[in-house]
């Protein structure tokens, strides 16, 4: 956890959040979920196309989620502070390096989500094998915080 000391909850007590999970599970998941729970890591980007495809609603500012790690288990409450959408093209520097995830320029930011969005996995989620992305893809912004971590 980050130097800030955030209070516990049950697990018992997160059953009826939404799940909210990071990339696909694996290490990836697990690096960006230590990220998260040390306080790098307060915002993250997702694809419109996403949400389109899972008819899942945008989320919204005071959105609750309970964040889970590889092996499916509840790790901590999100709280969200802001989502907003934008395109691909006009993302600030600023979101970036709230990201936490090491990168140190929009390029390089950007390379590594494309290969993302555009890895078979992604591509598969999306029923989109050709999809790619470009500066006017419409992308969400979201920041957050831990609300609570959970414990078993």
């Amino acid at each position: 956890m980050s130097n800030k000391q955030v209070p516990t909850i049950e697990a018992r007590d997160v059953r009826n959040l939404p799940k909210d999970e990071f990339v696909f599970p694996g290490p990836e998941r697990d690096r960006l979920v230590e990220a998260i729970l040390d306080g790098r890591k307060t915002a993250t980007t997702s694809l419109m196309a996403e949400f389109i495809h899972d008819h899942e609603p945008l989320p919204s500012s005071g959105r609750r989620t309970v964040l889970v790690d590889s092996d499916e288990q509840p790790v901590a409450v999100l709280r969200y502070a802001s989502v907003s959408v934008t395109r691909l093209g006009v993302v600030a520097l600023q979101h970036v390096l709230n990201e936490g995830e090491g990168h140190k320029s929009l390029a390089e930011w950007r390379e590594s989500h494309e290969s993302f969005w555009t890895s078979e996995n992604m591509r598969q989620a999306l029923d989109d094998p050709d999809f790619a992305a470009d500066d006017k893809t419409l992308v969400v912004l979201e920041t957050f915080y831990v609300e609570a971590a959970v414990v078993n």
